[in-house]
């Protein structure tokens, strides 16, 4: 249409140059130039909108729209359905992946910290004897009947368990001494002004706080019996220094040794299974 336009009005610009040029170079008067002038305007005008009301139809006609594919929507809902069954099967395999991990890693370790939790407590209350797999009851007497011959009488096996019934029990030998429980005791908290002494604090998981004096000389060991007497038993939670690091005890290195001179803070968090 724009084109169009801008053929009109070059198309008015030429024809106004040639009525002029033609009129002065022309024996006619001014009366009929301007009678000339409006026909070609008239003529002019008519034809143009011949041409506006024209060429569309005939642009419809000589170039015939192309019709829209129908195969398109088709092609797309099939795209859309291979997409989903794709991310479906993706989310599937993750999940599988997600299942095999759970049950191969996480789980072991989880039972594994759990069973050794148990253990220690059971330990530590003076329960082992709920750590052994134990036996049926009668099962004992049961297994000692099996052996016995086939050839014994019931009377004479009833008169053998009366005689051990009624002979003396010799007294048990003990095959392990028992285990001395172990009595933790902390040295004296020095005063603040005495010299040499450290203050630290222990950063426990509850959130509480837990400060204590102690000589620079003590052995680093005293640390883990007093956070053992705080609660936390040294098998299952270790120390750690800022910026994060293990402490390291061992009962020839002082405080001093391990790297407390001065006020120190450390955190108190639990072992990592793989490396008790």
């Amino acid at each position: 249409m724009a084109a169009t336009r801008e053929f009109l009005y070059v198309g008015v610009f030429f024809f106004s140059l040639f009525c002029i040029v033609s009129w002065k170079f022309s024996i006619i008067g001014v009366t009929d130039a301007v009678r000339l002038a409006g026909r070609g305007l008239l003529i002019l005008g008519v034809l143009t909108w011949m041409s506006s009301c024209l060429y569309p139809k005939l642009k419809r006609y000589l170039s015939p729209a192309t019709p829209p594919s129908v195969e398109g929507p088709a092609e797309d809902a099939h795209s859309i359905l291979k997409q989903k069954k794709a991310r479906r099967e993706q989310q599937h395999q993750h999940s599988v992946k997600s299942d095999k991990y759970l049950e191969a890693v996480v789980k072991p370790r989880q039972e594994a910290v759990l069973r050794k939790k148990e253990d220690d407590f059971y330990r530590v209350t003076g329960q082992s004897w709920k750590l052994s797999q134990g036996f049926t009851l009668g099962g004992e007497e049961q297994t000692m009947a099996n052996t016995d011959g086939d050839d014994e009488t019931p009377n004479q096996r009833a008169a053998r368990k009366r005689k051990e019934l009624e002979a003396p029990n010799p007294a048990p030998v003990l095959t392990q001494l028992p285990k001395e429980k172990k009595i933790i005791t902390l040295p004296d908290e020095p005063s603040e002004d005495t010299n040499g002494v450290v203050k630290i604090a222990l950063r426990c998981p509850s959130g509480r706080t837990v400060q204590r004096r102690f000589f620079k000389t003590c052995s680093s060991t005293v640390l883990l019996d007093w956070l053992h007497k705080s609660g936390y038993s040294p098998t299952l939670y270790a120390l750690y220094m800022y910026p994060r690091r293990p402490l390291l005890t061992r009962s020839d290195l002082s405080l001093e040794d391990v790297g407390i001179s001065a006020h120190t803070t450390l955190n108190v968090e639990e072992k990592d299974p793989s490396t008790c």
